[in-house]
């Protein structure tokens, strides 16, 4: 049985977890879905979605059990619940996203070897009480979802030149309409579809990450910095 540490704000929570401690382009966790499936922005959506969905599921129950789980079998039971919560949304998707379901292949299932899933419930939940633990499952994978959205869309956008080409996977035939086309998919970079894009895609995104970073630690050095105070000699 963990008992609970020091709980941080929920402040701190969020910006740990969309920026400060984000999982894909501070920690690097879970990289083989984040690089194969973020092609398109709609495939890095759904399976985003489906990672927080069992992000929620996964530190909820964690927490829940915390008290009466022994060290002994927590980590079986933390794979037991991630394994239960994943099939159970490989099969919801299957029945009513096929399309969707069928774009994110094997990659789907592999959301079970995620080290963010089983990491956050070893780390954090089994440490800490229901509220902070559905904050960090809500931080952290809201932070895995912008990224693989993003990436998704910078690909899509170079490759193909669109931007939600298939939204209606996700959305149903309506969203055929969200569908913006900026140029032919002729005069597309076919290497920013492929994996080669990815790692491109993913490194510029670390760089930018850490160029801001580096911004805002130098604007409050130059906030606080005392000019020394001009004098007139003494004569």
């Amino acid at each position: 049985m963990s008992h609970p540490t020091s709980t941080p704000t929920y402040p701190q929570l969020w910006r740990s977890g969309l920026w400060q401690d984000n999982p894909a382009i501070v920690k690097l966790l879970g990289l083989c879905p984040l690089l194969a499936v973020s092609n398109t922005a709609v495939n890095g959506l759904g399976l985003g979605v489906a990672t927080l969905a069992t992000l929620l599921v996964s530190n909820t129950l964690t927490s829940l059990l915390r008290p009466v789980l022994d060290n002994a079998i927590r980590i079986p039971i933390y794979v037991l619940v991630i394994a239960t919560t994943v099939t159970i949304i490989e099969l919801l998707m299957k029945a009513w996203l096929p399309e969707l379901h069928a774009s994110l292949g094997i990659f789907l299932p592999l959301i079970v070897t995620n080290c963010l899933i089983i990491g956050r419930a070893e780390a954090f939940a089994s440490r800490q009480h229901l509220s902070a633990s559905l904050h960090d499952a809500l931080s952290m994978g809201l932070g895995f979802l912008w990224v693989l959205v993003l990436l998704g869309a910078c690909r899509e956008l170079v490759g193909q030149g669109t931007l939600l080409d298939d939204a209606h996977v996700l959305f149903g035939d309506y969203a055929k309409a969200w569908v913006v086309q900026l140029f032919d998919a002729d005069h597309g970079m076919l290497i920013a579809l492929l994996p080669p894009g990815a790692f491109f895609a993913l490194g510029l995104l670390l760089a930018l990450k850490n160029w801001i970073d580096a911004l805002q630690t130098q604007a409050p050095a130059s906030d606080t910095a005392i000019e020394s105070p001009v004098t007139d000699p003494v004569t």
